[in-house]
């Protein structure tokens, strides 16, 4: 299975202290955003943990102890966008991530066997005065240039315009389909140049005429590639699962072991923040050494095991047997 280090909040930029002490351990829990009385173990083993998905604005705080998790697999999304601190206040300089992120590249890739674990997210984009369609492409053709041959993966996606999103950036707008168009074929074609493809999250699947790869972004072919599994005659099988979104219906889901609205970046355009004061209230809650990454479990809560198994196969051996039948 995967565990996913996570697409709910920056868990390598703030919590790396609590993920390393969780690491030690050997598990974790994780409370259900839905159902907060549910609790779900996961056991962090290599056995039955396939990899560690790390998605991230900052790898930095995680860098030096990647050590102490060599007995795993890593893949790892970084999001680097042209955004100054007017939409993204807390993060660090752009010019740190992209050095961090060639450092990452080299290092993950020998260690998994693989190829193309570390992919770039220019995510979410926005078109507000300052940034224009014109300055998105200027932005992505020098990323695109910094990053050659540290990746072969941009993954791209237009803001989602949520109820949270408006409260934190009223202003924005919605892109149009016009503007999808310009940015997808610009940025294609940059990607073209760096030996970069250009894939959509939860997008329109017509961008692809447009020389976008609409199959997902955390495809198990993604998987397989990242973790050098074809090398060694292994597949990766994970269980199918109904999505909420179509979009998403090719993509691997784990377990994900964040909070929502638990991320200090506190950008603008965040789905997943609810308002910097619910943020910061349960930022400040977080314990590094609780087994949750918020509060503590209480008394007679009760703690439910996850069904953890690999889904890591062996590939089918597509050569027939000649002397089965004699």
């Amino acid at each position: 299975m995967i565990i996913s280090a996570s697409i709910r909040t920056d868990l390598p930029a703030f919590y790396s202290k609590w993920f390393l002490n969780r690491i030690r351990e050997g598990f974790v829990l994780v409370r259900n955003p839905y159902n907060q009385d549910y609790i779900t173990r996961y056991q962090l083993d290599p056995s039955v943990v396939d990899c560690i998905f790390f998605c991230t604005k900052n790898p930095t705080p995680l860098l030096p102890h990647l050590d102490e998790i060599k007995d795993f697999r890593w893949a790892w999304h970084i999001t680097l966008t042209p955004y100054g601190k007017d939409i993204e206040p807390n993060v660090p300089d752009k010019r740190l991530i992209v050095e961090q992120f060639k450092k990452l590249s080299d290092l993950v890739n020998t260690h998994n066997g693989g190829q193309d674990a570390v992919q770039w997210r220019y995510d979410p984009i926005c078109i507000t005065e300052r940034y224009t369609v014109e300055q998105h492409i200027k932005s992505f053709e020098v990323m695109a240039a910094l990053l050659e041959g540290y990746t072969h993966t941009c993954i791209i996606s237009f803001v989602d315009i949520f109820n949270c999103v408006t409260r934190n950036f009223p202003d924005l707008k919605e892109v149009s389909w016009e503007d999808q168009i310009t940015l997808t074929k610009a940025f294609v074609e940059i990607g073209r140049l760096h030996g970069i493809n250009i894939k959509t999250c939860v997008e329109s699947s017509a961008l692809a005429e447009f020389g976008a790869d609409c199959s997902g972004c955390s495809t198990p072919d993604f998987f397989e590639k990242a973790l050098g599994l074809k090398e060694k005659g292994l597949t990766f099988v994970p269980p199918k699962k109904k999505f909420a979104r179509e979009e998403c219906s090719a993509c691997v889901v784990g377990g994900d072991i964040g909070n929502y609205s638990n991320c200090p970046h506190l950008c603008k355009y965040c789905y997943a923040n609810y308002g910097k004061d619910q943020v910061l209230s349960k930022h400040n809650m977080h314990d590094p050494n609780s087994p949750l990454i918020i509060g503590n479990v209480k008394p007679g809560e009760i703690v439910h095991p996850a069904k953890q198994i690999s889904w890591i196969k062996k590939k089918p051996d597509i050569q027939p047997d000649l002397f089965e039948n004699i």
